[in-house]
């Protein structure tokens, strides 16, 4: 058959393409309909102003101070808790995935640890560290511990389709040349899931820098917390300073973690 007898006997679904319009148009309309434009507040014109001149005028004072109120301390203190909370979230996902995985265990236990894992994920982080800040107490440790939960969820998921996709052959191989389970774990497993699961925990770890930052302003540490009153009171030289060191810091995060990843992926570093 040539090619034009096989292109004009392919499906005609123009009445599918049609309809899958005809929705999303109804979507697009009903979606705006529910927003209403008010124009732009009489002050966000100089919250604008404020900021582009705080980034233009830094307080170079607090940009260098090293105390514990200072943008070194804060910004430090920021990693840290994006650290903590990725490496015990990564901890943590490895059971919750493999008791998530229909390979490894039986379907209903598989289906258990999957709906405690959505459960986790549907909660927003705001939301859990409201919650733990009851727990803990306000400070850098209500953050690793929100950090920490929160992160579960998303590597948890990654996880699973990882595992899931193992080669089982290598498993079957070990097996018939008599490995115990360890040897199997250690031989067969590891090196195969190794590589995605630390690509997995890095990329986590850029979610959780940015979001240290936005648990700060419940009072979960970091420098969140320190950046909202400043744009509060209106000190835009204080607000340039927060600003800055978070830009360079997801800049150097995000190279540091690329090239990382890169080298992962393919062995060499670009």
């Amino acid at each position: 058959m040539s090619v034009l007898e096989t292109y004009n006997n392919r499906p005609r679904r123009l009445w599918v393409r049609i309809l899958i319009f005809i929705i999303v148009l109804i979507l697009v309309l009903w979606s705006a309909d529910g927003i209403t434009y008010k124009g732009i507040a009489s002050k966000g014109s100089e919250v604008a102003y404020g900021i582009v001149y705080g980034l233009t005028h830094p307080d170079l004072n607090l940009l260098f101070d090293t105390s514990t109120s200072g943008v070194f301390y804060l910004t430090a203190q920021t990693v840290a808790i994006a650290i903590l909370g990725t490496v015990f979230g990564a901890l943590l996902a490895i059971p919750f995935s493999f008791l998530a995985s229909e390979n490894i265990v039986p379907k209903w236990l598989a289906l258990l640890f999957r709906a405690l894992i959505l459960l986790i994920r549907t909660i927003p982080s705001l939301v859990w560290a409201l919650v733990w800040i009851r727990v803990t107490g306000p400070g850098a440790f209500c953050g690793v511990v929100t950090q920490s939960v929160c992160s579960i969820g998303m590597i948890s998921k990654m996880y699973i389709t990882a595992i899931e996709d193992l080669d089982t052959g290598v498993l079957e191989s070990m097996d018939a040349s008599g490995c115990t389970t360890f040897q199997k774990i250690r031989c067969g497993i590891l090196p195969q899931l190794s590589a995605n699961f630390v690509s997995t925990a890095i990329y986590r770890f850029d979610i959780n820098l940015k979001d240290a930052t936005t648990l700060g302003i419940v009072g979960a540490g970091g420098i969140g917390a320190a950046l909202v009153q400043s744009i509060s009171s209106r000190r835009w030289s204080m607000v340039g300073s927060f600003l800055l060191a978070l830009i360079v810091l997801v800049l150097i995060i995000e190279y540091c973690s690329t090239k990382i990843r890169a080298k992962l992926a393919r062995g060499t570093v670009e």
